[in-house]
């Protein structure tokens, strides 16, 4: 296929040279011109045969938004815009409208796989309807990895389900990185009981009910920096995990772990816990407890 890729950063490079090395032709643009195969969303348009199939990779929230309201003006009846940044589910259904007001289909894509996904390939969770994800199934079946396709991608549902699914999986994957994070901390508490942390991680990667892909770049982490002495404790999120809490409210779903693995990102970005110290101070109130002085 010929495909219009928009975004050539970590993600969108990294895919357009998987797709490239597929045997696929794409054409790039970025707003950085140095990163892109063409000037204007006019020219990429005007560089793909009809009908056109553009991929969208930018940021989510306004940067999404705004290049779906752009390629909106410039595409035409029957090319087909796929949005694979990770975006909030609800925001598919008006990207489709206004497209499809203008007989441009949608897709939305949930992609997994991070930088390592140019190698290994991508898992992909597609929303839209069967004719459009049947049209992207070259597509699709060049970033995924090698195996049967149904182990690393699906056709969730209509718009709106790629995304709801990613955003699902992000929630997990918040909850089985701080699992890991919490097992990590405990067995640096007993130094001379267990000296090489390390390896009991490395050992966990065969034959144990808790390997993963996450564990094993746990452990490639641990080997490049044992004590992760040059790495700062602060989490950020990027909106997956609290858009997954927030579904869990709305549908009175309890999620206590990935909840809480939210909680804890928010908590490292304090310096000094505000909580913390309350419970601190209510501690030496009611039982006398010795506190830490500021400082």
């Amino acid at each position: 296929m010929k495909i219009g890729m928009v975004g050539l950063g970590r993600m969108g490079f990294n895919m357009a040279s998987r797709l490239r090395d597929g045997g696929h032709e794409v054409v790039g643009y970025d707003v950085d011109p140095r990163n892109a195969d063409v000037a204007t969303l006019e020219e990429l348009r005007d560089a793909l045969p009809a009908p056109r199939v553009v991929w969208v990779m930018v940021p989510a929230g306004t940067p999404t938004k705004d290049t779906i309201v752009r390629l909106a003006e410039v595409l035409e009846p029957g090319d087909l815009v796929v949005e694979g940044g990770n975006s909030r589910f609800s925001e598919d259904r008006p990207n489709a409208e206004l497209l499809g007001a203008r007989g441009i289909d949608y897709v939305d894509v949930g992609v997994s796989g991070g930088v390592w996904g140019r190698e290994k390939g991508y898992a992909l969770m597609a929303g839209g309807s069967e004719e459009a994800v049947a049209r992207l199934l070259p597509v699709f079946d060049t970033l995924r990895p090698e195996g049967p396709r149904e182990e690393s991608f699906v056709h969730a549902g209509p718009v709106g389900a790629g995304h709801y699914s990613k955003m699902v999986h992000n929630g997990v994957e918040y909850a089985v990185m701080q699992a890991y994070a919490e097992g990590y901390e405990l067995l640096t508490t007993q130094t001379e009981l267990l000296p090489d942390v390390p390896a009991i991680f490395k050992a966990w990667q065969r034959g144990t009910v808790i390997r993963s892909w996450l564990l094993e770049l746990m452990v490639r982490a641990l080997e490049q920096d044992p004590e992760l002495a040059e790495i700062e404790g602060y989490a950020s999120d990027s909106g997956e995990g609290r858009w997954t809490v927030e579904e869990a409210i709305r549908n009175a779903v309890p999620l206590h772990t990935i909840a809480a693995s939210l909680f804890a990102r928010f908590e490292s970005r304090q310096e000094e816990s505000p909580a913390m110290k309350a419970i601190a101070a209510l501690r030496q109130q009611f039982g006398g407890h010795a506190v830490k002085p500021a400082g």
